[in-house]
C-alpha cells in the first residue's frame, strides 16, 4: 500500500508545483494582448498603449506612444479602418484587434518603458508628434519613403518573391510602389501591403519572415525607379493562381513564375 502511495505521490507533487506555474504564464500571457474592452477617443492605459504602437508598426500613427487616446490616435484608427475595409467609426472593437494582431508584431516591454515615464515615438520606424506626418529617413533611405516604407516592402518581397530572379524580385517591389500611385489603391506603402486578400504573403503569415539582402536591395532599386514590370499593378503565379478575375487583365510580361499585368 505504501509502494502505491508512493507511485502517485511524486506525480501528485509536480502537479501541484505545476499549478501556480501555469497560473503565472497564462497571466503573462493575458497582459500582453488587448482586453476585451473597446477603445476610443479619451481612454488610457495599457490598451491604448498596445494600439498606439501597433498603428505606429505600420505607419498609421505618428505620435508619442503614451497611453492616451487623443486625436492623432483616433485619426489613426480610422485610416487603418478604412484602408482595411473595416467601419470607419474610430472605436477599436474584437475585428480591428484582430486586424492589428494579424498585420502588425507587438513588443510588450514598451508598456514598461511608457510606465517609466519615457515616450517611445519610432516603433516601427515612424516619428513624428501626436497627428504629425513626417517620417524618419534613414541614411540610405530615399526622399519620400520612411524606414518602415523599405522594410515591409522587403518583407513583401521576400514573401512573394524569394526563389525568383533579382529582376522578378525588383518587379514585385514596382508593382507595390505603381499601386501607391495608382488612385485605384491606397496611396501609402502599408495601405496597399496590408489591403484584404492583395497579397499571399500577408495572408499565409510570410509577410513577417525575415528578409534578406538581396530582398532589400530589390525595394532600393524599384524605389530608385527601376520598373521590370512594365507599370503593372498586378501579378500572379499562373500554376498556383485561384482566381479567374487575374487572367482577364492584360498581360504585359513573364518574369520567372510570375506573369506581370496592367
Amino acid at each position: 500500500m505504501r509502494k502505491l502511495f508512493n507511485i502517485f505521490k511524486i506525480p501528485l507533487i509536480i502537479g501541484l508545483l505545476c499549478v501556480p506555474l501555469m497560473t503565472v504564464l497564462d497571466h503573462n500571457h493575458e497582459a500582453d494582448a488587448f482586453s476585451n474592452q473597446v477603445i476610443q477617443k479619451g481612454a488610457t492605459g495599457d490598451d491604448v498603449i498596445e494600439l498606439q504602437a501597433r498603428l505606429q508598426y505600420i505607419g498609421f500613427y505618428k505620435g508619442k506612444i503614451d497611453g492616451v487616446f487623443g486625436w492623432g490616435t483616433y485619426w489613426a484608427v480610422r485610416n487603418f479602418q478604412h484602408e482595411f475595409g473595416l467601419t470607419v467609426d474610430g472605436l477599436v472593437g474584437s475585428e480591428m484587434k484582430a486586424k492589428l494582431n494579424k498585420a502588425t508584431k507587438y513588443d510588450p516591454s514598451i508598456k514598461q518603458k511608457v510606465n517609466k515615464g519615457e515616450s517611445p515615438k519610432n516603433y516601427g520606424g515612424t516619428s513624428g508628434g501626436d497627428g504629425g506626418t513626417k517620417a524618419t529617413q534613414g541614411k540610405n533611405t530615399p526622399a519620400g519613403y520612411s524606414q518602415n516604407d523599405i522594410k515591409l516592402m522587403a518583407n513583401a518581397v521576400y514573401g512573394e518573391a524569394r526563389g525568383e530572379p533579382y529582376e522578378g524580385q525588383v518587379a514585385v517591389a514596382a508593382v507595390i510602389l505603381n499601386r501607391v500611385q495608382s488612385s485605384s489603391f491606397p496611396n501609402t506603402v502599408s495601405g496597399v501591403i496590408f489591403e484584404p486578400r492583395a497579397f499571399t504573403a500577408v495572408s499565409d503569415g510570410q509577410i513577417w519572415l525575415t528578409p534578406n539582402d538581396r530582398a532589400k536591395e530589390a525595394v532600393l532599386d524599384a524605389v530608385n525607379g527601376w520598373d521590370p514590370s512594365g507599370e503593372a499593378l498586378y501579378y500572379f503565379n499562373p500554376n498556383t493562381a485561384t482566381s479567374g478575375w487575374i487572367w482577364t487583365r492584360p498581360q504585359i510580361k513573364r518574369i520567372g513564375k510570375h506573369i506581370f499585368c496592367e
